[in-house]
């Protein structure tokens, strides 16, 4: 670093590297240190040098036709130039020292170079409307506390829908910038999916969904990004009248210990998976937390072996989700069998689907309502024909106690008596 002394004040003596000699009309620069002792300057001027190739930086940056990154150069190059970026509207109100400051920053340059420097110290630069897809991907950060202790499974399941839903508004109403969205741009794409679901028998939740998705990425950026705008985003849900129709019906004690135990009615199924559904009987837990499983959530030693379920390589539904839940009958033979867990669904997304296709084909389903996830009903109404705890029930199926809890419930003794009075 060359340093020097000009008038008791020391400097940076340098040339203009090659890089930013389009934005740069002198070929030497003095970079005042604004010290007249050497050894402050030769501390201060590697911050001093840093600060120059930054603002030789912005400038670069700020000669760009995309306005996203040519706004946020300005800004950049007004902080480089220890100024903060304001409007032009706001410009003309500072005082006047401060106005002759900045008209100076922009006398000092020429050419393509001036007229960045005017953009970021003038408030020339026009801020960029954020458009639909853009507002997407602003959205995977903004709203990266949803995805904390997600598995990468679940951070695919979790960002298909939304990308799903902007494709969707993109292909019907075109990637308009937030601030333009009108109240018949909303109309048009809840009519188109109206016709869908005339046409093509889908279900209002399928709507609802993409609804709900564009209006929460939407409502976070202008939130977050602070653009101050009212969206056009109410009163477009659809009704679903038969929504408590398509609720999963449990499958029926008969069913079960006749159709999905009798002696090799599952044989044809995978190993892994059939005990998957073994697991599910006797525990009600949900498809994806018996996958779920490490081997250390496994404890099969003791006078009481049981499973923990925990956001460990995943998410859980709920803070209530998380307990622990004691292993009887062939609930706990099929755990046996897989100590380490259910590598091959481990974390993906393909338990129920296999489950629920070989059940379909083999005549294993109670009625075409039924699924997988029946025997979780069937779990919690075993449970409640038991006359269990209510506590206990809700603790064991990971629900709401719709209170505050108070001590820790049931031992895991007296759980495990109450599911083995009961188990297959």
């Amino acid at each position: 670093m060359n340093i020097v002394r000009r008038n008791r004040t020391f400097h940076i003596v340098r040339r203009v590297p090659k890089r930013y000699q389009s934005v740069e009309k002198r070929t030497q620069v003095w970079i005042s240190l604004h010290t007249d002792s050497e050894t402050v300057a030769q501390q201060k001027a590697p911050t001093a040098w840093a600060h120059m190739v930054d603002a030789w930086e912005a400038l670069l940056a700020g000669a760009t036709d995309d306005a996203e990154q040519r706004f946020a150069a300005a800004k950049e190059l007004a902080a480089a130039r220890g100024l903060r970026y304001l409007p032009a509207s706001k410009v003309a109100t500072l005082p006047r020292a401060e106005l002759l400051e900045r008209v100076e920053a922009v006398t000092k340059q020429s050419g393509d170079a001036a007229e960045v420097e005017a953009r970021a110290v003038l408030g020339g630069a026009q801020e960029p409307g954020i458009k639909v897809t853009r507002a997407l991907e602003l959205y995977w950060t903004l709203a990266k506390e949803n995805t904390i202790g997600k598995s990468d499974d679940q951070l695919r399941r979790w960002k298909n829908p939304r990308k799903r839903a902007i494709a969707n508004f993109v292909n019907v109403v075109g990637d308009k910038e937030i601030a333009e969205i009108t109240a018949d741009d909303m109309l048009d794409f809840r009519e188109w999916w109206s016709d869908r679901l005339e046409f093509e028998g889908l279900t209002p939740d399928a709507a609802n969904k993409d609804l709900t998705h564009i209006g929460s990425i939407l409502k976070t950026v202008n939130t977050m990004k602070r653009l101050g705008l009212t969206l056009p985003l109410g009163g477009l849900a659809f009704k679903d009248r038969k929504k408590g129709e398509r609720t999963r019906p449990p499958f029926s004690e008969k069913w079960i210990a006749e159709k999905l135990l009798a002696p090799g009615a599952m044989a044809g199924m995978n190993e892994e998976a059939r005990d998957v559904v073994y697991a599910m009987v006797n525990t009600g837990l949900r498809p994806s937390e018996i996958v779920g499983l490490l081997p250390h959530h496994i404890h099969l030693e003791g006078d009481v072996p049981y499973v923990e379920i925990l956001p460990e390589g995943k998410q859980v539904k709920t803070d209530d989700a998380e307990r622990v839940m004691p292993l009887v009958g062939i609930s706990l033979e099929a755990m046996k069998r897989h100590p380490n867990g259910f590598p091959t669904y481990r974390f993906k997304d393909k338990i129920s689907a296999t489950v629920n296709s070989f059940l379909r084909e083999n005549s294993l389903l109670e009625t075409p309502k039924h699924t997988l996830y029946s025997l979780r009903h069937s779990f919690e109404d075993r449970m409640l024909g038991a006359k269990m705890d209510e506590r206990i029930r809700r603790d064991l199926m990971g629900h709401s106690l719709g209170r505050q809890r108070y001590g820790n419930g049931g031992t895991l003794e007296r759980v495990r008596d109450d599911l083995a009075a009961n188990a297959y």
